[in-house]
């Protein structure tokens, strides 16, 4: 039944125009699919003497099973094993089964004690004892800041925690596969084995971006440890995949303090700590930092994510821009896409990047001042929109516009003007600005307008994320 399905492989990314991200068909795809829904779904399998009927059941149980882990992920609920749903699986993550929201572990256990200690039996030789007890001290920290807990090192005897390097099959039912896997697992709180953390000593271990953050790991094992599950949340320490492209992803979103405290309840502390809340597409509050079009398509940006609309072919799509392209920033404060180079620039501060598809190209960052000509007093971009019809660009910068010839590559004269001079109707300041088929969508707070260029008019007043469907 499953090679039947692999014969129905779907190309997952939707338009031609958007750049795939890489991907190559595993050759063991049947085997991968089985044993990613066995491991992390709960697939039962059918014994073979069962016959056609067992076939069968088989055959749904799987489809089951890809629509529970297709819906987790936020992919398009197809029940096949299709080329997203693959690229997912393939991506080094916890051990540990997945589950639905930021659900507690199964029967809600929880630690009667809020005075814990962990003992670190051994030590990875990837990195110095130093290393690995300060990446172990900090993940504890990130969790007692948010609870009454409170975490002690020993360094004999039983600890309530215990953490270990180990590989392979390492004697508690949950073996370890060779590198770029499993990168972890730890066990709900209890007794003898509860609480305790394992880390695959087949991975490579580092206190930086390279290969596989200890303090992060450490950091979601330790959610478990505590008697969090994984969370579908892709912004969420305890998103089940390894999601690390940079320092300011190793914190605590507000989905985890969530999850934690309905356990344990809030920390003592008199001020209390609040996390990252990841874009939420149908959110009426939602705002948008920049917007661009890519190839035909348009990108919402929102912190470290993008947001895709859906379409005939694909569901809207939530995810962190470094996926596409892992050396921009965070925090992101305007873009545009110059088509006739096919090349898009994004702006942060007083610097911008320059990529074409997939590719950043080099040379980047730049200055806005060297390249463009902005004086010394401005200090930041806040939007930006390239005019096909006249080769101009647009930059909004506070309550005034500059307009930039792309081809002249300078200036206009009689720039910067008031934005009401050149855009009456949409206000005097714009976060965010692109253009699809010859209009102009201008984005303000919790308003979008739809602005026809050639009239000079506002049509239409609609919300930000009216581009997402949604009820």
């Amino acid at each position: 039944m499953l090679g039947l399905l692999l014969l129905l492989l779907l190309c997952g990314l939707g338009s031609q125009g958007f750049p795939a991200r890489s991907f190559k068909m595993p050759k063991d795809a049947e085997q991968m699919v089985q044993q990613y829904l066995e491991n992390y779904y709960d697939l039962k399998s059918v014994g073979e003497q069962i016959g056609q009927i067992g076939r069968q059941r088989k055959g749904s149980l799987v489809v089951e099973k890809l629509k529970q882990m297709q819906k987790f992920f936020g992919l398009k609920v197809t029940g096949k094993p299709d080329a997203e749903t693959l690229k997912m699986m393939q991506q080094a993550r916890c051990g540990v089964p997945d589950v639905a929201a930021y659900v507690l572990t199964q029967g809600n256990p929880r630690w009667e004690q809020t005075q814990l200690t962990y003992r670190i039996e051994n030590y990875t030789p990837d990195l110095s004892r130093a290393d690995v007890d300060h990446a172990i001290e900090k993940a504890f920290q990130l969790w007692s800041a948010v609870t009454p807990l409170t975490f002690s090192k020993v360094s004999e005897g039983l600890a309530d925690i215990m953490i270990s390097f180990t590989r392979g099959d390492h004697g508690d039912n949950s073996p370890f596969y060779g590198p770029e896997g499993d990168l972890a697992h730890a066990f709900q709180p209890g007794p003898h084995i509860g609480g305790d953390i394992h880390f695959d000593e087949d991975e490579t271990w580092t206190n930086d971006l390279r290969h596989y953050n200890l303090f992060y790991v450490a950091a979601h094992e330790l959610g478990h440890s505590l008697g969090l599950s994984h969370s579908n949340d892709i912004g969420a320490l305890m998103y089940p995949n390894y999601n690390v492209n940079s320092y300011d992803d190793i914190q605590l979103s507000q989905d985890d303090i969530n999850g934690i405290q309905a356990i344990y309840g809030p920390s003592k502390n008199p001020s209390q700590p609040t996390g990252r809340q990841t874009p939420q597409m149908c959110d009426s509050k939602l705002t948008f930092d920049a917007i661009t079009t890519l190839r035909g398509e348009v990108m919402f940006l929102k912190d470290r994510f993008y947001m895709r609309p859906g379409s005939h072919y694909s569901e809207p799509e939530l995810h962190y821009i470094n996926v596409f392209w892992p050396n921009l920033p965070n925090g992101l404060q305007a873009a545009y896409e110059f088509a006739d180079r096919d090349e898009i620039r994004f702006f942060k501060g007083n610097e911008y990047w320059a990529v074409r598809g997939t590719e950043m190209l080099p040379g980047y960052p730049r200055s806005i001042h060297r390249s463009f000509g902005f004086p010394r007093s401005v200090e930041n971009i806040d939007a930006a929109v390239f005019e096909e019809n006249t080769g101009k660009t647009y930059f909004f910068v506070a309550d005034k516009i500059w307009r930039y010839d792309e081809y002249k590559q300078s200036m206009d004269a009689g720039y910067p003007k008031q934005i009401a001079a050149d855009f009456p109707g949409i206000g005097n300041h714009v976060d965010a600005v692109f253009q699809k088929n010859g209009f102009l969508y201008f984005f303000r707070g919790r308003r979008q307008y739809k602005f026809d260029p050639r009239t000079k008019r506002v049509l239409t007043l609609l919300k930000p994320n009216s581009w997402f469907n949604c009820r």
